[in-house]
């Protein structure tokens, strides 16, 4: 059965995107896409965000080239957050780590790393 959904955009048009391994499970980052960085992904099978700092489309990987192949968008019950399952190629944090959730806090608010990088970013983003 196929319904016809109105997303939930807020009020800078933008939607809260959670980024998911397809094969493990594991959350890897949180993004924001507008309608156009979504309607890229459609097409394209790569996922597309919006840069709330930069202000502008930018592609997972167009500089790492770490990219996410879509394997499925996911919608939340409230339509205001997606779920990209996607294949990832190397890492998704540009700090290095497969993925961005890899510090985990304690209850004295400190974080320890409990991941390993997978590549440097120094080689991967030289300015």
């Amino acid at each position: 059965m196929t319904e016809r959904l109105e997303l939930k955009y807020d009020e800078q048009g933008l939607i809260t995107t959670v980024v998911q391994d397809d094969e493990s499970g594991e959350v890897l980052m949180v993004a924001w896409m507008n309608e156009e960085a979504l309607r890229k992904t459609l097409e394209t099978g790569r996922a597309t965000f919006y840069s709330r700092s930069r202000k502008k489309l930018w592609m997972k990987g167009e500089r790492s080239g770490h990219v996410q192949l879509v394997r499925s968008v996911r919608v939340d019950c409230d339509g205001d957050v997606l779920l990209l399952r996607v294949e990832q190629v190397g890492g998704a944090c540009h700090l290095g780590y497969r993925s961005c959730f890899f510090r985990e806090l304690d209850a004295e608010g400190g974080a320890r790393i409990i991941a390993e990088k997978v590549f440097d970013p120094e080689d991967v983003y030289k300015k």
